[in-house]
Order: structure tokens, then C-alpha cells, then sequence
């Protein structure tokens, strides 16, 4: 008889536990703090909330709540209570050790999603960034390890020789911290000269940011198969989950009139983003802040769309982007019953991504923000200037081009920037 070896992954059952704190809306980030335990491959089979106005300092719950955790934790098997809050290093050791449960808190729930889901070297530095970072704190005379402490931890050393291990174990985490921030500098170089490159060439830049899965990726996916030629060359990873998306990732568009654009897809945000893990990603989203125009991508068929459209702006002005013009997207008008889409209304669009005539209107709704500055202009470029008659060619809307005795003259579309490079060959009559 041949034994059986299953690859399933066992998923480890949790409870989700959270105080209200007067929060309008806690009932929403209780409900996604049950999302992104699944995420994180947990079974979530019960949930304990409590009517606080402030966290006990000691364990976070009541005592009475923290029993009531306890017992609900043996009738349903689990093994884990993830929190719906960031707890200080006592908190996390108080509680588990009066629940003898395992102990997470949002925290490290999503720093824990993060570096599974990282996957360029970038973004996999910024996440042990935050690890670290969280974990400091976190390091305790009594610990033998410099992760997440669990319940229990083998603690023999006595407590001078604990505390200059802990004082060890706070130097290799500082040093860490301090070569993968020298790291991520280094890697930031080259991003800044492309960048600079690119503003060079005029080429303005559009940022797709919004909710974690509200399907950014989805429409960059849709407008490369609109205008790009080989668009499944350049396709971005998109799948229906959590955090699916962690690099920033950069695609050209080529509209059919010739102007150009840069596209970039970026990290998505959630409620309750730990802050070490913002300024971390600070380099990630470098590419939103350096945007000419900003499209919010929102998910209209969740009824919790505008809490998730105040966390995006919230997280936003965190990071120090603001005062980029926005286009707000609703997206997913296919799954609201009754929605009719594409409808633009000023800078806001009701769409779906998988839908063409969706994406054809949101392409307008860029090349008004875009391009509403482009005007039009003739030049006379002289023969030995052939390298400007292939950048007009190339980079903008040419609409004439007649060769003459003293050049080149061509009437095209330009932009404020490539105006001002291309004045002193532009025709007397228009100076």
C-alpha cells in the first residue's frame, strides 16, 4: 500500500479581537482585519469585541474579556488571536500569557502579508526594514531569538547576562537597519537618474494609487491591451486578494495621436498602515509623488467605498503627496447591480476595468489632464538640427512638415516643457 503525502498547506485557526474605542468605524476594520487574516493563510472561526473607549494598559482587554478570549479559543480549537490594533511589547506579553494563546496584532499581520507577497529586492528590503524596526521594541531579556516573541520563550540566563544580550541583540538589530536603509539609498540612485531622464523627455507621468485591491492592476493590464503593441510583454501581476501588487511597476503608453505617458502601479494601501512600514515605502511611492496626474482606482461594488477612499487620501498626505490632480475611478461598476458605466462626471468616472469602452473613457479623462496645456506651434528647424525633426517626430503631434530652403518647417502639438525647449526655433510670427 503506497502512503499518501498531501502539499496542502494546513491552515492554523485564529480569533479576530478587537476594543471600539469610539471608532464610527470599527465594525468595517474589524471586518477587514478578518480579510487580511485569510490573506495571511489563517482559518478566522471566532471573533471577541469589547465596548472600550481606551485599551487597558496592561493586556488591552478587560480582565473579564481576556477570560472570555480563553475559553472561546478551546471550544474552537484555535491555537492564535490576532488583534485589531498595534499592542506595546507588555501588552503582548500579558496577553499571552494569561490566554496561552499565541498573539499577533495588525501590526505584525500585515508586515508578516508583506514579506510574503514581497518579491523585487527593493521591496523585500523595505519590509525587513519594518520588521526590524517593529521588533526593537519588541526584544525582551527572556527571548533567545531576535524575531516576534512567542508565549513562553526559553528564558535560562540570568538576568545580567539576559540583559547584555538584549543590549547585543538591540546593536545587530540597529546595524541591520542602518545597511539596508544604506542599501535602499544606493537603489534609490538609479531610480532618481530615470526619473530625471524622463522629465528630460517631457514624458509626463500618471500614478495609479487607491485601496488594496480595488483593482489598480486590473487597469493598467486594460490599457496596455488597448495601446501597447506587444501589451502581453508587458503585463503586471494582478490576481483578486490582499497586497497582490507590493513594486511599483512602470509601463509606457502610446496613445494613436503619438503623445506618450508613463503609467506606474503602486502599492496599495489599507486601514491602520503601520507607520514604519509608510516611511519604508517611501521610495516605492516615489513614483506617485513625482506624478503629474494621480487616478484614485476605488472599488465601487464595496459598500465600504468611501472609508477606503478617506484611508487612500489619509495615507497619501502621510507619505507626502498632495496637491496632484486626481481622477477618482470607481471601478468594479460591473459587479453593483443596476450601475450603469462608463458615466464621467468632471474627474470622476464610474468603470470597469475588464471593460473597453470603460477604459476609452478613462483614456479621455487622462488626456484632459494630461495634455489640457498642449498647444500648437511651428518651428523651422535647420538642416544640421536633424536631431530635433526626429524628437518632434517622435514625441509629439505632428500636424505639418514642409521642407523649405532654410529648414525644416514643422507645426506640432507640444507640451509646456517641450515649448520651452523648442522656443528659439519657433516661427517669428508666433514669438
Amino acid at each position: 500500500m503506497t502512503e499518501q503525502i498531501s502539499n496542502e498547506v494546513t491552515s492554523e485557526n485564529v480569533l479576530i479581537a478587537g476594543i471600539s474605542r469610539q471608532q464610527a468605524d470599527f465594525d468595517y476594520t474589524m471586518t477587514e482585519l478578518g480579510e487580511l487574516a485569510k490573506a495571511d493563510n489563517y482559518t478566522v472561526v471566532g471573533e471577541v469585541r469589547q465596548n472600550l473607549d481606551r485599551a487597558v494598559a496592561a493586556t488591552y482587554f478587560g480582565s473579564g474579556k481576556v477570560e472570555e478570549i480563553r475559553e472561546l479559543a478551546n471550544v474552537c480549537d484555535a491555537t492564535t488571536v490576532v488583534i485589531n490594533d498595534e499592542l506595546s511589547p507588555s501588552q503582548l506579553r500579558n496577553l499571552e500569557k494569561q490566554t496561552k494563546l499565541h498573539v499577533i496584532d495588525r501590526t505584525q499581520l500585515i508586515l508578516d502579508i508583506f514579506a510574503d507577497r514581497a518579491r523585487s529586492k527593493a521591496a523585500k528590503t523595505q519590509v525587513e526594514i519594518a520588521q526590524l524596526q517593529y521588533a526593537l521594541p519588541r526584544l525582551h531579556p527572556s527571548a533567545n531569538r531576535l524575531d516576534q516573541q512567542v508565549g513562553g520563550g526559553a528564558g535560562f540566563a540570568t538576568r545580567g547576562s539576559g540583559e547584555t544580550q538584549l543590549e547585543l541583540d538591540r546593536r545587530v538589530l540597529n546595524k541591520r537597519i542602518s545597511h539596508l536603509r544604506q542599501e535602499l539609498k544606493e537603489a534609490s540612485v538609479g531610480d532618481q537618474v530615470r526619473r530625471a531622464r524622463r522629465e528630460d523627455n517631457a514624458i509626463p507621468v500618471v500614478a495609479l494609487v487607491g485601496y488594496t485591491n480595488a483593482g489598480k492592476s486590473t487597469t493598467m493590464n486594460g490599457l496596455l491591451q488597448l495601446f501597447a503593441d506587444r501589451p502581453e510583454d508587458k503585463q503586471v501581476f494582478e490576481k483578486d486578494m490582499l497586497f497582490a501588487t507590493l513594486d511599483t511597476s512602470v509601463r509606457q503608453i502610446t496613445l494613436p495621436d503619438n503623445r506618450k505617458f508613463l503609467l506606474s502601479d503602486t502599492v496599495g494601501f489599507v486601514s491602520k498602515l503601520p507607520h514604519n512600514l509608510i516611511d519604508s515605502f517611501k521610495a516605492t511611492l516615489a513614483e506617485a509623488a513625482n506624478a503629474d496626474l494621480l487616478i484614485q482606482v476605488v472599488d465601487y461594488s464595496d459598500e465600504n467605498y468611501p472609508e477606503m477612499m478617506a484611508i487612500t487620501e489619509k495615507t497619501l498626505k502621510e507619505v507626502g503627496i498632495h496637491n496632484i490632480p486626481m481622477i477618482e475611478a470607481y471601478n468594479k461598476a460591473d459587479l453593483r447591480e443596476g450601475t450603469r458605466y462608463p458615466e464621467a462626471t468632471g474627474q470622476r468616472l464610474i468603470y470597469s476595468a475588464r471593460d473597453k469602452r470603460s477604459l476609452q473613457a478613462l483614456t479621455q479623462l487622462i488626456k484632459a489632464g494630461l495634455f489640457g496645456q498642449d498647444e500648437e506651434h511651428t518651428y523651422l528647424i535647420p538642416f544640421d538640427q536633424g536631431q530635433l525633426v526626429n524628437y518632434l517626430n517622435q514625441e509629439t503631434v505632428v500636424k505639418a512638415t514642409d521642407y523649405t530652403e532654410d529648414g525644416t518647417r514643422i507645426t506640432a502639438v507640444v507640451n509646456p516643457v517641450q515649448k520651452g525647449k523648442l522656443a528659439k526655433f519657433a516661427v517669428k510670427e508666433e514669438v
